[in-house]
């Protein structure tokens, strides 16, 4: 035999002898076993408690400032919003792309290759958010500006800001390592800290807000320091221990992990800042059709759907280190299972979610606000209809409608980030939260107030269920998953 061939059938033997030793250490034994969807609910559950979690953190501040501090200050709340959002879509980002890509790594038995790809995005993540964090720390009116704070609310947006500006790279870091530990199968570890930090979070509210009386800006603090608990023992775990798939080495740059995780992970920052550019954008739309009551409605609004669709997140996400490492593995037949029976999970999950919505939107505004305000006049207490009230418990039901689609297009989005093809994902994900969504603020809310903005979800929903149908047909030859 030609030395040439003898050496490339040694090169070829080493490489499956080492995707062999990687898929046999314990963490990844976890992503070897049968398609099931037993097992697809169970490997990402851990995730989907922890989406639902994070979107808690939200809910926490919203109740005690909405509740103790009023309405006006849950306006400035959700003012503020986008820019958390903003931030965070660059950990998702590069936590999302790079875990894809180091699931693929381990999938191919290139540990030590993983491993920098964590590190180094764990790096260039903490730098990007120490510049967000000071851009808005030194430039404040210049953000809440553009973020539609009118005059009533700035102050008071201003205050809720500056803790979370100040934390950001802690918060920011935090969901980077959540992303890392499903890839080494310890999502697990990372809901139970996101647990214990949203415990922390509720329980630093009751002292500060309800004992203390103290004001919004302590709401934010709450917040960063429950954020802090899976930041800080993300750190330590990757830190110290040695023996799993991923931990801390020292990042050799390169470029085209950078690139490679980017581009994976494009579909989740598009995803995410589209989200907060459109919640800009409704903000200020809002804002003149139904001034900072509406605005406030729009929070309840959201701040309680992001639970439900948290669900969707959580379990596409959750599965996404199995279907990168079968990919890596270059097994058709798993990856074939992966999708169809993923589908299934996502219809079903979309009509509990849309029945759950309708059943409980009552109890779920009811959590911020009551249906009608006492305002003092004439020397008594008169009660009133609750705006802000009825505003969130008409828009949650038309909005929550689109769960129908949405679970179909959040999947398809993090699936093909999944693959590595982050360009599908992206343009899934700014058609969904960008350009249909602004398209149809720009000529609904002109013609039905209100209910414009409302609609305005639904439509970009079913618009984007379109072309993820056809994505999803026309991409199945290249990646053989149907």
């Amino acid at each position: 035999m030609p030395k040439h061939k003898v050496m490339k059938q040694k090169a070829i033997q080493i490489q499956e002898a080492k995707a062999r030793k990687a898929s046999e250490q314990p963490e990844n034994e976890a992503l070897n076993k049968d398609i099931t969807a037993k097992f697809l609910l169970k490997f990402s559950l851990p995730t989907m408690i922890s989406m639902i979690l994070m979107g808690t953190f939200g809910i926490v501040d919203g109740l005690f400032v909405s509740n103790i501090i009023g309405q006006e200050a849950f306006a400035a709340v959700n003012i503020v919003f986008p820019f958390l959002t903003f931030a965070l879509a660059i950990g998702f980002m590069l936590g999302v792309g790079g875990n894809a890509l180091a699931g693929k790594k381990i999938g191919e038995g290139k540990l030590e290759e993983a491993r920098n790809v964590f590190s180094l995005i764990s790096l260039v993540t903490f730098i990007a958010s120490v510049v967000m964090s000071s851009a808005a720390v030194f430039f404040p009116r210049f953000v809440l500006n553009v973020l539609g704070a009118n005059d009533i609310l700035f102050y008071t947006a201003l205050e809720y800001m500056q803790p979370i500006a100040i934390a950001l790279p802690i918060i920011v870091m935090s969901v980077v390592f959540q992303q890392f530990m499903m890839t080494i199968g310890k999502a697990h570890i990372s809901t139970l800290v996101f647990l214990i930090g949203g415990l922390v979070s509720l329980g630093l509210n009751v002292v500060f807000l309800y004992i203390l009386n103290l004001g919004i800006g302590f709401a934010a603090l709450a917040t960063s320091i429950g954020y802090a608990v899976p930041a800080l023992v993300g750190f330590v775990y990757f830190i110290f221990n040695r023996k799993g798939s991923l931990y801390f080495v020292k990042p050799k740059f390169n470029i085209e992990i950078l690139k490679r995780s980017s581009i994976n992970g494009a579909s989740e920052f598009v995803t995410m800042m589209s989200t907060s550019i459109m919640s800009t954008f409704m903000n200020n739309v809002v804002m003149e059709i139904g001034g900072w009551e509406g605005v406030a409605a729009i929070g309840i609004i959201f701040a309680t759907m992001n639970i439900l669709a948290n669900i969707f997140i959580g379990y596409s996400s959750g599965i996404m280190p199995i279907t990168s490492f079968n990919y890596g593995k270059d097994d058709a037949e798993r990856l074939k299972k992966i999708f169809n029976l993923s589908l299934k999970i996502v219809g079903i999950i979309s009509i509990c979610a849309v029945a759950l919505a309708w059943l409980l939107t009552h109890p779920f505004v009811r959590i911020f606000t009551g249906p009608y305000v006492s305002v003092y006049m004439g020397g008594v207490y008169t009660d009133f209809p609750n705006t802000v009230y009825n505003l969130a418990i008409q828009g949650f039901r038309i909005i929550t409608s689109g769960f129908i689609f949405m679970g179909f297009n959040t999947f398809a989005s993090i699936f093909f980030t999944s693959l590595n093809d982050g360009k599908i994902s992206s343009l899934l994900s700014v058609l969904r939260t960008l350009v249909f969504v602004v398209g149809a603020l720009l000529i609904l809310p002109n013609m039905f107030g209100m209910y414009g903005v409302f609609s305005s979800m639904i439509v970009a929903e079913a618009l984007t269920i379109i072309v993820t149908a056809t994505a999803l047909y026309r991409m199945k030859p290249k990646y053989k998953y149907a």
